[in-house]
């Protein structure tokens, strides 16, 4: 294997949210990028995210004297990985669809390249059996967007091996991200997991009548939403025990989480809940396009990375 921060030279697979956010932030790092995507109108839509992620991501310090030109679109995804030194996989989330991208390229990649695909919840064994590079096929679960934010999720199936994991541990940490190492598959990995027990919650605090649903989104935001963007629940309660932190938490609120957790249930998203969700969230957004929140999230998003350097 060519050694993490010797990388040169990266295949982005699947071009689209996460695909493109990935070649902005790969070439920000002064990195090489083939992509491929089967749709006509990828091309386009790469170009136009690495033009709108740049100001951000030299405003974060990360381009140096990176350029945003240094990439090629391909026709095929074996041309794309055939030089590759790593493969960043980003095709859609259904596992026939990776497994049939999978056989193809099986036997382009150079015997020494490693791939991480993105998904964000099916299993790599699942994905990555039978083929011939299954030991170097390992999970690199980014959050959107990743060239924001710092999360990668590192989890291997079945036929991975340890040295693929370690590998990709060291090269996203090289790359500036914060990796995390999943040592064992679930389906969701981890923290998917965590967002959806949270959002099962969410959900049902709106189905039955708890709160509106812009109240509980404003639950998180300005509350325990602040503290988690420096410190996760565990540490957050360490400091909520005061000075007997975590031990001191626990025996004091040991009975009320538990009796919480008795009277917690998971709604079913039939479609009534479902359109009283998509009502109250198009309420929340008073009209606002997709474009304009997404701008309005990453205008508190980018000061606070500054804040944090990327550790939370």
């Amino acid at each position: 294997m060519t050694q993490p921060r010797a990388v040169q030279r990266v295949a982005v697979l699947g071009a689209g949210t996460i695909g493109a956010s990935w070649t902005a932030w790969f070439l920000s790092r002064g990195l090489t990028v083939d992509v491929w995507d089967p749709r006509p109108e990828a091309e386009a839509y790469v170009r136009r995210t690495i033009a709108d992620a740049w100001p951000a991501l030299a405003r974060l310090g990360m381009i140096g004297g990176a350029s945003p030109d240094a990439w090629r679109f391909v026709g095929e995804p074996e041309a794309a990985v055939q030089h590759a030194q790593f493969v960043q996989e980003n095709a859609p989330e259904r596992l026939p669809i990776k497994r049939e991208l999978y056989a193809r390229i099986d036997s382009a990649l150079p015997p020494d390249a490693i791939l991480a695909s993105s998904t964000s919840g099916l299993l790599m064994s699942e994905i990555q059996a039978g083929f011939r590079s299954a030991p170097r096929f390992a999970v690199g679960h980014p959050f959107n967007p990743p060239h924001l934010i710092p999360l990668v999720e590192v989890v291997g199936g079945r036929e991975t091996t340890p040295e693929t994991i370690a590998w990709c541990l060291e090269f996203y940490r090289h790359i500036g991200k914060k990796p995390i190492h999943i040592r064992k598959e679930a389906p969701g990995h981890l923290a998917n997991r965590l967002q959806a027990a949270l959002w099962r919650e969410a959900v049902s605090a709106v189905v039955t009548g708890l709160a509106s649903v812009e109240d509980v989104d404003t639950a998180i935001s300005a509350g325990p939403g602040l503290r988690w963007a420096v410190m996760g629940p565990h540490m957050t309660f360490h400091l909520g025990g005061g000075e007997g932190g975590i031990t001191h938490m626990l025996d004091q609120f040991k009975p009320a989480f538990e009796a919480w957790w008795a009277s917690m249930s998971t709604p079913e998203l039939s479609a009534a809940n479902m359109q009283q969700i998509i009502d109250g969230v198009a309420a929340e957004a008073r009209g606002r396009s997709i474009a304009q929140l997404a701008a309005e999230r990453d205008a508190v998003l980018l000061p606070l990375l500054e804040l944090t350097g990327g550790r939370s």
